[in-house]
């Protein structure tokens, strides 16, 4: 299929709740740079509200674990067949996949035959176990552009043309409103502490990791609040489900919208290992890192994944600057221990936010990573077959 020469277009798969929000930068950016693209693909609302043409929805696509994908196969599956088939039919000048590795990598192969290039923005953590899947990077990917240091020494000896743009959370400014008017807007009692609870941002891991949390919360036993962000890709049925979790009587839980707000107006947190841990190292706000898959899940990673730490803020720091709580590790009680010393010894805080504090400048590039993304993007635009 020919394209109109005045109609250029991207090509973005972003499937779970921090690639979508950085397809909602990535969006403005491009388009600073060559005003009047066209952006389709797998997005979430924030994309939409941007004027993304949404193909196939993100929420009805995140899901995560060996067992949640193989009962999830046949809707996935349809939905990815009606992505292929928008991209052959529209024939982009670029693509952006953006981490979500088990629909991307198969998407990068489809659209490297169309002669489209391929921008892979968020590396999928092959260096932590799948390294088979680097020859589908070498053969598919045109530019790798990875967020953490370490990744770009990893890719190059694999021969992938990776460029290490810094991570974008680095480069977002802290959250501007206040602790009176945060506490305003969800009713909180601002002479208390407050406990971030961030049990990750697709329901499954929801389900897995919210309950131990409810149960620390009660364990705790002290005069906090509990804030609970939940992520714009979830499901209203979702967030009902979720409310319906939490406890009639005993600590307030309090579901926002804002996890940056959360975290930065929180004494302490306890943050399900991905993104949310990140920024809260970024914001400087301490916390555990907590995970709780399925036993399949558990049992074939615990095989696979040869890295000495689960949490992003540790891999980078090289030690544990934050406690680790995973698996059966993950108890109530475990939390509650950890999280007493984050909320009451000054000298455990301090030595935690200093090291967060190394972590966070690690993570910042000489550039805007969106800026390089962007550029990168339209620099490749001319070269579509």
């Amino acid at each position: 299929m020919d394209r109109a020469p005045d109609q250029r277009k991207v090509f973005i798969s972003a499937g779970e709740a921090s690639g979508e929000h950085y397809a909602a930068q990535l969006i403005p950016a491009i388009r600073k740079l060559a005003p009047g693209i066209e952006f389709f693909g797998l997005g979430g609302q924030r994309m939409e509200a941007l004027g993304f043409r949404r193909i196939v929805r993100a929420e009805d696509v995140a899901v995560m674990g060996i067992t949640e994908i193989i009962r999830h196969v046949p809707r996935i599956y349809g939905e990815y067949r009606k992505l292929k088939a928008s991209i052959a039919k529209e024939r982009p000048h670029a693509a952006i996949l953006i981490d979500f590795p088990d629909v991307n990598l198969s998407l990068a192969r489809t659209i490297h035959k169309l002669g489209i290039p391929v921008i892979y923005f968020v590396s999928p953590q092959l260096w932590a176990w799948k390294k088979y899947r680097i020859r589908r990077v070498r053969r598919y990917v045109d530019r790798m552009l990875v967020i953490f240091p370490f990744e770009e020494a990893f890719y190059r000896e694999h021969g992938v043309n990776a460029i290490f743009v810094g991570h974008p959370l680095a480069e977002v400014s802290l959250p501007s409103i206040s602790r009176k008017d945060f506490a305003d807007q969800y009713h909180l009692d601002p002479s208390k502490q407050w406990v971030g609870l961030l049990p990750g941002s697709r329901f499954k891991e929801i389900r897995l990791n919210l309950p131990e949390m409810i149960e620390a919360a009660i364990q705790l036993n002290e005069p906090a609040e509990f804030l609970l962000p939940l992520a714009p890709t979830l499901t209203p049925e979702h967030v009902n489900q979720i409310s319906a979790m939490l406890p009639a009587s005993g600590p307030r839980i309090t579901p926002v919208n804002d996890a940056r707000a959360a975290l930065h107006h929180a004494r302490s947190s306890v943050v399900a290992s991905g993104t949310a841990t990140v920024e809260a190292a970024l914001i400087g706000n301490p916390f555990l890192v907590v995970y709780r898959v399925s036993r399949l899940t558990y049992s074939v990673a615990r095989r696979a994944v040869k890295v000495p730490h689960v949490a992003m803020v540790n891999l980078i720091a090289g030690c544990e600057v934050v406690p680790e709580l995973i698996q059966s590790d993950f108890t109530a009680q475990n939390v509650v221990l950890r999280l007493r010393d984050l909320l009451h010894d000054e000298a455990a805080r301090a030595r935690m936010q200093a090291d967060l504090t190394q972590v966070s400048a690690s993570l910042h590039a000489d550039r805007s990573p969106i800026e390089q993304a962007a550029g990168i993007t339209v620099e490749l635009m001319g070269q579509a077959r």
